[in-house]
């Protein structure tokens, strides 16, 4: 099933099927575990998921598995660690890749600039306008904190 709207959506389906072919079951099972979060998605919602619908359901599941590892690393079950962070890995191939401090720093700076935020009741304006641009290539609670932090002070 082709789905013209998120051509990343494509990727991941292409990718189950070479998974299946080279007998990769365990990057087969992330790769179904993928397709199904976002099937549910589009489920729920009645329409088809653009890529930037699609890369706002890998961040959330890259965020569930990071702090899986974080849970089960305090829980001493290295084994889990293991499968979670190589679970991670291979949903962060279809992720964007992530900006480094200085691009998160200028990105903060222009949005604040271009809505105008002058204190905590702007924040969701910037956060608004932030979001499309940093889903995925940043930790959003990471970067409402420093927001936070801007506009409190």
């Amino acid at each position: 099933m082709s789905d013209a709207s998120s051509p990343l959506k494509t990727r991941i389906a292409e990718d189950v099927k070479a998974a299946m072919r080279a007998g990769a079951r365990e990057r087969l099972g992330t790769l179904r575990g993928i397709m199904a979060a976002l099937k549910q998605i589009e489920v729920d919602t009645r329409e088809p998921l653009d890529d930037a619908g699609t890369i706002a359901v890998l961040d959330k599941l890259a965020k569930q598995r990071r702090e899986s590892i974080e849970q089960f690393g305090k829980a001493g079950r290295n084994d889990l660690v293991t499968r979670e962070a190589s679970e991670l890995e291979i949903i962060q191939e279809f992720l964007p890749p992530p900006l480094d401090e200085s691009a998160i720093e200028t990105l903060l700076r222009e949005a604040i600039a271009e809505t105008g935020a002058v204190g905590m009741k702007d924040m969701g304006k910037v956060m608004a306008k932030l979001r499309p641009e940093l889903q995925g290539r940043a930790d959003m609670a990471a970067v409402s904190a420093q927001l936070k932090a801007r506009l409190a002070g």
